[in-house]
């Protein structure tokens, strides 16, 4: 029943939010276009509720030969990238998503999809749910957290989502980012978070 009500908040708020940000955007969007070569708008594949694939849009921060399937490298951004990066105003655009049906304010990060590959049984019920802007694991240290420490709270928030739940990731959020904790995964760290996931995989699958 939650889910509905929430789902209702969430097209509300996510067209609100599109009316009063709208300014800001459009400022974001011309800083993007004069700074550097390329599109304004990034788009990603990543994994939605249930596994399904959906595209994810943020503002771009990164130089248009970045790239972002490279592990061996790392990020290169641009000087707006770091700016709208550091107060997280890239992930504006994923009001859309929320428009859309496809994302949620809170719920699990919506994750590239090499990740939902190495999930064991346990572990792919936070795809149960709306993706999130946020979630209990952004709300509660974001990067500083291992890879195993994120998908336990995403389960956790699975098993909990209510109205006071959102509450306290929202609070928990507002602090984190203000503190700046945990705010840059590079990508060397989604390496090691994609082998440590493979590594428990292929280990759940030699002891089955």
């Amino acid at each position: 029943m939650y889910e509905v009500f929430k789902r209702l908040l969430d097209f509300i708020f996510a067209c609100l939010l599109l009316v009063i940000f709208f300014p800001i955007m459009l400022i974001i969007a011309i800083a993007i276009k004069l700074d550097s070569k390329g599109p304004v708008i990034f788009v990603q594949i990543r994994s939605g509720k249930n596994g399904k694939e959906f595209k994810m849009y943020k503002f771009r921060s990164m130089t248009c030969n970045n790239d972002v399937h490279n592990f061996e490298t790392e990020n290169k951004l641009t000087t707006v990238g770091k700016i709208i990066r550091s107060a997280s105003l890239d992930e504006l655009p994923q009001l859309f998503n929320i428009i859309k049906g496809e994302m949620s304010f809170i719920g699990p990060r919506p994750w590239i999809t090499d990740y939902s590959k190495y999930f064991t049984k346990n572990q792919k019920r936070r795809l149960e749910v709306l993706p999130g802007i946020t979630g209990l694991a952004q709300a509660s240290g974001r990067n500083d957290l291992s890879i195993k420490e994120k998908i336990n709270l995403d389960v956790y928030y699975v098993d909990h989502m209510s109205l006071l739940m959102d509450l306290k990731v929202i609070f928990g959020t507002v602090k984190t980012v203000l503190s700046k904790q945990g705010a840059e995964m590079p990508k060397s760290g989604i390496k090691n978070e994609l082998e440590e996931l493979k590594g428990q995989f292929i280990e759940e699958k030699a002891t089955a």
